[in-house]
């Protein structure tokens, strides 16, 4: 499993780190711990979830070139692309929604479209976290940096907890 987002606290809490909020949810359910994990340039926590080692990861990286982490992670553990759960948030989805799917298209999302060309393969899946379209001509890259709104982070944690439940449902 591994959350996308962008390190730093200047990107804590904005749209675009709901995989890392996501990733942390299910880590924190599970009595887990983030460590950095230096061959793959990612924070990482090793899980039993139903009795089945489960690696979540958070890559050190920014979102858009974060495919090289999610490789090096794949290769390190020796996980296949259809093992793969990539948390990201979702522009073309309403604010709340989580859904899961496998392979597909990367909707523009750049961060997805590093992993895609780095596995070599769309097939693994995603999990998708809906944040709604930006308001009124706000540009869309504007959005995703944007903090979530006072009412939006009262909801984040039922939206974590969804994706949370998604994963160990599979």
């Amino acid at each position: 499993m591994v959350g996308l987002g962008n390190p730093g606290p200047k990107y804590e809490r904005t749209r675009h780190n709901i995989g890392f909020e996501a990733a942390q949810e299910l880590v924190e359910r599970h009595f887990g711990r983030f460590s950095a994990h230096k061959r793959t340039n990612a924070e990482v926590a090793a899980l039993n979830i139903g009795g089945r080692r489960v690696i979540v990861a958070k890559p050190r990286t920014f979102m858009n070139v974060s495919g090289g982490a999610v490789k090096a992670l794949a290769n390190y553990f020796k996980i296949s692309p259809a093992n793969i759960v990539v948390i990201h948030d979702e522009l073309d989805m309403d604010f709340g929604e989580v859904r899961m799917r496998l392979g597909g298209g990367d909707h523009g999302h750049n961060g997805l479209r590093d992993t895609t060309k780095a596995l070599g393969t769309k097939d693994y899946h995603r999990l998708s976290c809906g944040i709604g379209r930006p308001p009124g001509r706000m540009a869309p890259a504007a959005y995703v940096l944007k903090p979530f709104a006072r009412k939006e982070l009262d909801e984040l944690p039922i939206i974590c907890a969804d994706a949370a439940d998604l994963i160990e449902q599979i």
